[in-house]
C-alpha cells in the first residue's frame, strides 16, 4: 500500500515521503496513530501543496536537535551515584528513565527516555556511554560515569564479621 507520511517514522522515511508499506501495517499502525494518510490522487496533490510548510518544519526541529545536541555535548560527562555493594554491582540498574530525569534536570529540557539507548545495562560501577537519537539526523553520544553513593557489605560477610569479632 502506498502511504504519505504525515511525521518521521523510524525505518520508514521522514514526514511528507510517499513510501509502499505492507497493507496491515498501514491499516493497523500508521493510519490509526495519524504518522500517514492513504496515497489517494487528491492527497498526493495537497502534499505537493504542503511540502513546503512540511520541510520548513523539519528544518526547524532539525535546528532545535542541533541546538539540543551542543548543550548534551558541554555537559562533557553526566556524574550518577547509586548504591553498590563491595564487587561494585549496583543495587538496581540505572535506566533510561533515570537517565533521561537527570538530563531534563540539568538541562531544563524535556527528553524523553525512548530516544536514549545503551550499550550494555548500567548495573555496575564504570563508565558508559549513552547515544541520543535527537531527530532521525541528529545523535549525540553522552559518557555517563557511575560512582558509589554508598558501599554495603553483603549479609554473608556481616555475619563472618560478627563471627570473628566474637571469637575473639
Amino acid at each position: 500500500m502506498q502511504v504519505i507520511l504525515r511525521k518521521d517514522v523510524q525505518n520508514v522515511g521522514e514526514a511528507g515521503d510517499v513510501v509502499n508499506v505492507k497493507d496491515g501495517y498501514a491499516r493497523n499502525f500508521l493510519i490509526p496513530q495519524n504518522f500517514a494518510e492513504v496515497a489517494t490522487d487528491g492527497a498526493l496533490k495537497n502534499r505537493e501543496q504542503n511540502l513546503a510548510r512540511i520541510k520548513a518544519k523539519q528544518e526547524k526541529l532539525h535546528q532545535e536537535a542541533l541546538e539540543l545536541a551542543k548543550k548534551i555535548e558541554e555537559l562533557g560527562k553526566l556524574e550518577l551515584s547509586a548504591k553498590a555493594g563491595e564487587t561494585g554491582k549496583l543495587f538496581g540498574t540505572i535506566t533510561t528513565k533515570k537517565l533521561a530525569e537527570e538530563l531534563n534536570a540539568k538541562l531544563g529540557t524535556s527528553i524523553d527516555r525512548k530516544i536514549i539507548s545503551l550499550d550494555a545495562a548500567i548495573n555496575k560501577i564504570g563508565e558508559f556511554k549513552m547515544l541520543i537519537k535527537l531527530t532521525s539526523k541528529v545523535k549525540t553520544e553522552l559518557p555517563v560515569i557511575v560512582t558509589a553513593s554508598e558501599v554495603i557489605k553483603s549479609e554473608i560477610e556481616e555475619v563472618a564479621e560478627t563471627e570473628e569479632n566474637t571469637a575473639e
